[in-house]
This record gives structure tokens, sequence and C-alpha cells, in this order.
């Protein structure tokens, strides 16, 4: 008896998965939810454990393929009560390499273990059994992780002194995706300063009465609430554009990205114009937090209706953000820095130190024009600001 393991639903909108790594190997024994593979969907890691303990007896799927879901991955031997889960590594070889299930196999060894002349006495009476000389079952099969290259497929010509890194399951997703929105929408991208004086003053006050909460807070769910309030002032940026007309979209999604080493991932905050500052706060820093332990849903990657990225968190001042599709508009958060500005009382000017910061936002054209990204724009400045 063997068990099949398939490319499960991660969530309503995941349609298929691809294979970023095997975490065992045929011949090795695996125990109840202990990690079997890692799935790369959208972006996003997923460690997918085993359903039962016993043998992995082979794997059909190779790193780096995507398939859809309900495919078979691989093929499990479970232990069976009684029998001992223990499996040398010569053994473990030799049922892998010849697709013998141990379950089917007696053993002689202490406590009924299977041991090499086991395996060994089986694979003579399968011979023996078949009229071939050779058995077509106990041929070496093509690898399912050692793909041949395609004809199709070109190899790169790369210079002595360079080297080929080749691309992760995360990095390819990442690049289609980008080019398939600058591909797919006109991009513009308008950009304001904004001063922070209040908000750098309301975040020092109230940062001790949330960590007494249990939660950290940043800037980010200010900007998450300014995002918000620029939404409600130019709407057509919540919907989406379709050869039929623009679909708005009632509900307000925001993803936050979020940069990993291997790469950024997008996380959402489903009816974020429903939370106060607080709940922005606390379930940002949840999401936060699982995407860097890769203990993100899938799903929770899914739906978004626009996008913000803080990308000053490492310096950059302003930047040109690329719209995750099929949203309309994305804003870009600069980092704060403070510097001398011009402010005036009344009729006289003066020069003054403020936290500044720069706010960019790229939109789809097709969607909106100028005059409501600066609408968009003004009215996240003006929530900031006052």
């Amino acid at each position: 008896m063997t068990i099949e393991i398939r490319m499960p639903q991660f969530g309503e909108s995941v349609t298929e998965g691809t294979i970023g790594r095997w975490l065992k190997r045929p011949g090795e024994t695996v125990q109840k939810y202990e990690p079997l593979l890692e799935v790369v969907t959208d972006k996003v890691d997923t460690e997918l454990p085993s359903p039962v303990s016993g043998t992995l007896l082979e794997l059909i799927v190779a790193e780096g393929e995507t398939v859809r879901v309900g495919t078979l991955l691989a093929r499990i031997t479970p232990t069976t009560t009684g029998q001992s889960p223990f499996l040398s590594p010569v053994v473990s070889r030799l049922l892998a390499e010849n697709l013998l299930d141990p379950a089917q196999i007696t053993g002689s060894g202490q406590g009924g273990r299977v041991t090499k002349q086991d395996v060994l006495h089986a694979i003579t009476k399968i011979e023996e059994s078949v009229s071939a000389p050779t058995s077509s079952a106990l041929s070496p099969q093509p690898s399912a992780l050692s793909p041949q290259p395609s004809a199709l497929s070109p190899q790169p010509s790369v210079p002595n002194d360079a080297q080929l890194i080749p691309l992760s399951p995360m990095r390819r997703a990442i690049a289609e995706h980008m080019e398939r929105s600058v591909r797919t929408a006109p991009h513009v991208t308008a950009v304001i300063e904004v001063d922070l004086s209040r908000v750098v003053a309301h975040r020092a006050a109230n940062r001790d009465a949330f960590a007494a909460q249990g939660v950290r807070l940043t800037f980010t769910p200010y900007f998450i609430q300014a995002a918000l309030a620029g939404l409600q002032a130019a709407p057509l940026l919540n919907g989406r554009f379709s050869p039929e007309g623009i679909i708005l979209h009632r509900r307000t999604h925001i993803g936050v990205a979020v940069s990993l080493p291997e790469g950024l991932i997008v996380p959402v905050l489903h009816d974020a114009d429903e939370r106060n500052l607080l709940g922005l706060a606390r379930s940002l820093g949840d999401l936060v937090e699982r995407t860097r332990t890769h203990q993100l849903r899938p799903d929770e990657t899914q739906g978004g209706t626009f996008t913000l990225t803080n990308h000053g968190t490492s310096g950059s001042l302003f930047a040109t953000p690329i719209i995750n599709q099929p949203q309309s508009g994305i804003l870009g958060v600069g980092a704060i820095v403070k510097r001398p500005v011009v402010v005036s009382y009344g009729t006289v000017d003066a020069i003054a130190i403020k936290p500044m910061c720069y706010l960019s936002l790229t939109f789809d054209h097709r969607v909106a024009d100028g005059a409501v990204g600066d609408t968009f724009l003004a009215a996240a400045k003006r929530f900031l600001e006052t």
C-alpha cells in the first residue's frame, strides 16, 4: 500500500504551485507532520508536511516545476502497525531504486526489520517471475529530478569571468509578474512631499501604550491609513481595468510589500478600512512576522486591491514602483529625513527643521488620469499632516 501526495488547494484563488525544494529523497524515512517539501505559490514559500510516517518511495515532480492543484507529487510507503520504521541507508536506496514497498517484504531482521538480504531476495523473486530477461519495472527509470535540457531552450552564453546564478522559483515568479505588469498597463508616477511632524509626535506619544498591548507601532500603519484616505478621495484607484469597463471594488484590501533575502512578498490586509490604527498595527505585525518565518498561507497574498511599498526603510528617498497586477495603483513611501523647509506663519515665512518624506503614486493610466492621481496624493498628504 502506498500513500499519494498531491498538490493541495492552498486557497480559493490558488490553482497551481511550484516545487521549490524537496526536503526528503527517495528511500528516506519521514515522520507524520514532518516537512516533506517546499511549495512556492505566488511567491510564497510553504512547507507541505507528510500526512503519514513511512518511507518516501518515489518523487514524481522535479524541483522548479509548476503543476496544477491535485497533481501527483510523490508516493510514500506508510509504516504499518508493529513494523519498525527504521531502514538502513542501503536498504532505503535499494527499495527506492526498484520501486519496492517495504510493507510487502517480510523482514528477517530484529523485530521484523527489513534487511538488505530481504530486499535482494524480493528482487530475485520478481526477476524470476517475469519471462523477459529484464523487467521494465526493474530497469532504471528516468528520474523526475534530472530533467534533460530542451533543445528549444538555448543555454545562455556565460563569459569566463562571469557566473550564472540560477533563478529560484520565487525570483522567477517575481520576474514574470513584473514583466507582465509593465507589458499590461501604461504606468505613470506622481510624487508629493509630506511633513510628518504630527505623525512622528503621535507615534512617540503612543508607542509605549501600544507596546503594553503587545503591538509594535511602526510608521507603516499610518501610511496605510493615508492610502485609505487617498482611495476614499479617488475610488477609481481601488478598481481595475477590463475591456468592458473599470471594475470598482466595494471592499478595500491593502497589500504591504515585505522584503526577504530571497525576494519580495506582498501579504494582504483584508478589509483594511474597517480597522483603526491599533488594529492595523496588530494585524500588520502578525503578517510581517509570519512572512519572514515562512508561515504565511498562500491565500494571504491574494485579493489585494491596492498596494503599499515602504522602500524608504533602506534609505531610498523616492521610487517609481511597479503596479501589482491586476491592481491599478501602488503607493511608494520614501525615507523620513529631517531637513530645513520653509513654513509660513500668516504673512511671515521662516525656516524650520521638519521630518519630511516623499510619497510616490504609480497608477494605471487606462484607469485614471493625472488629476485622479493628484487627488489621491493630496488626500494622503492632508491626512498625514493634519
